[in-house]
């Protein structure tokens, strides 16, 4: 399948609502804004201190002192403002994000999230995401559903958690996935595979209809 990663943020940007606050995390999140429905407009949080995170800027020039989380040149847009860290991680921690969409190295059947570090590489810390899967009213996970067709849907996650039980949704090439109390409901698939091309690619069982 041809631009995958364009193809899951496209999908994601469905589930917000105008008025949202909403924090990206690295990689396919940050391609999220391009896709948003006509007439819906989030308010872009960055935990390094932006309410209110603009489009990428033309001029690269001031790039070294404004970034999002990630350390990639950013702006603010109008009406939008700096502010410090324990501001912005009162809105996090207070509940005042509305959604947070996040990449994954590993998510299992009971919303368990692992997405901070791997195995044998140097990662200096989890930043905020931590708190951003606890804060946040709504997880959703924007990945590709394997990692050079190794399973990342899992029975268990194996690698160190982010958090327990915090993901809502699961979004990748594959399909839609909803953690219920009963386990990951497959609610929609794209049309490009079957059901048996997620099963195969997914090591947990799913539920679907």
């Amino acid at each position: 399948m041809d631009n995958v990663k364009e193809y899951i943020a496209k999908r994601v940007a469905a589930e917000l609502r105008h008025g949202d606050v909403v924090n990206l995390g690295i990689g396919i999140p940050t391609l999220v804004p391009a896709f948003l429905p006509e007439g819906v407009t989030v308010i872009l949080q960055s935990e390094n201190g932006i309410i209110g995170v603009g489009q990428k800027p033309a001029d690269m020039s001031n790039a070294m002192y404004v970034t999002d989380a990630g350390g990639s040149p950013a702006s603010v847009a109008l009406g939008g403002a700096f502010i410090d860290s324990a501001v912005s991680f009162g809105l996090i921690r207070g509940g005042h994000v509305d959604c947070t969409i996040l990449g994954a190295l590993e998510v299992d059947k009971e919303g368990n999230l692992a997405n901070w570090i791997i195995p044998g590489k140097r990662v200096p810390g989890m930043g905020g995401a931590m708190d951003l899967v606890v804060g946040a009213k709504k997880v959703i996970v924007a990945m590709e559903h394997t990692a050079k067709g190794a399973f990342k849907i899992l029975n268990k996650c194996r690698l160190p958690l982010t958090a327990v039980k915090c993901v809502d949704l699961i979004i990748t090439e594959m399909g839609v996935m909803e953690v219920t109390p009963l386990g990951l409901h497959l609610k929609e698939i794209n049309p490009a595979y079957s059901i048996d091309d997620v099963r195969a690619a997914t090591e947990c069982e799913l539920i679907y209809a």
